[in-house]
């Protein structure tokens, strides 16, 4: 059923409560917060590439504390084992049967942290479960619920011992961003209260976890014309037909942007896409999927640069 206006303004609402609610653990980032919640109700994931200290972890627990869901965090080593992140099957000798032990991902927000300090085999245990929300170990598969998020964090200072993240893992990212450090008035409101420098754990959820579910269904039938569609395809070939890049925008990243601006939408309580919400969204969306030729990004071209040009390239519809 297409959404109606009535309900475009009660998830409007509800979405702000849901960002407000986060802004209280973390301060002054409600550009962020309005990000990685769209994400959350797109079904997608959200890649965080940011110096240590910014909150990442503050914004999961905050983030799950907030839809009344689940949280757990793994801290990727080149040690960690695939067992590690999505469980084991063991043997019970008292039942005499095989039990399943679910790992930290079955939660509702997963944050890996570092994931890129863990080897390619471990990270592509999240391969499956980013894009089926299931597990499948010994044959046998596992849902993880809704909503489920991973929120993924790498630090772009550090790469000694890291390992790059395939295009086909950064491809089932949904968003890339970053924090970024706080202003002078948050830090002050920061170090005002660092007695409890935690502010994410005295927080109370403003939602369920079943009416978040509820919000992403009712925000995938918010409408999109067929002509934005059309633009979200040119955009798409833009990218692929540019001289600075090998591999352009991929069609699971033109998906992702039809999902995600619906959500967009809605969330400032509209029941309609409108082109400006593909150009707000577009960088964030479709950066990091970008495959850069080396002799143009030794020239200075960038990812954000191709989807810019792009942008200015493409006309945006302007009838229906």
């Amino acid at each position: 059923m297409p959404m109606t206006q009535e309900n475009a303004t009660w998830f409007a609402e509800t979405f702000d409560k849901v960002v407000d609610n986060v802004g209280e653990a973390l301060l002054g980032k409600q550009d962020v917060i309005r990000l990685a919640l769209t994400t959350m109700l797109a079904e997608g994931h959200l890649l965080l590439e940011d110096a240590p200290g910014t909150g990442k972890t503050a914004l999961a627990r905050a983030l799950a504390a907030s839809v009344q869901g689940s949280h757990s965090r793994i801290q990727f080593t080149p040690d960690l084992l695939p067992s590690d992140i999505t469980g084991v099957t063991i043997y019970n000798q008292k039942t005499t049967a095989w039990e399943f032990h679910p790992g930290p991902v079955f939660a509702s927000v997963l944050l890996a942290d570092e994931i890129n300090r863990a080897s390619p085999k471990t990270q592509s245990a999240l391969l499956e479960v980013m894009e089926e929300s299931t597990v499948t170990v010994d044959g046998v598969q596992h849902e993880t619920g809704r909503p489920f998020m991973v929120i993924a964090t790498q630090n772009p200072i550090e790469q000694a011992g890291t390992y790059r993240l395939p295009e086909a893992q950064l491809d089932r990212f949904l968003m890339k961003t970053s924090i970024g450090y706080p202003s002078r008035e948050a830090l002050t409101s920061i170090l005002a209260g660092s007695d409890h420098p935690d502010r994410s754990r005295g927080l109370e959820a403003v939602i369920t976890s079943g009416a978040i579910a509820s919000m992403s269904d009712i925000a995938s039938q918010n409408h999109v014309e067929d002509s934005i569609l059309d633009y979200i395809g040119a955009l798409v070939e833009a990218t692929r037909e540019s001289p600075d890049t090998q591999l352009g925008v991929s069609t699971r990243g033109a998906i992702a942007m039809a999902r995600v601006t619906r959500v967009w939408a809605a969330s400032q309580g509209r029941p309609y896409v409108l082109p400006d919400d593909v150009k707000e969204l577009a960088e964030v969306v479709w950066a990091h999927r970008l495959v850069m030729d080396p002799d143009a990004a030794f020239s200075g071209a960038t990812a954000a640069g191709v989807i810019t040009r792009a942008l200015a390239d493409v006309p945006a519809p302007t009838t229906r």
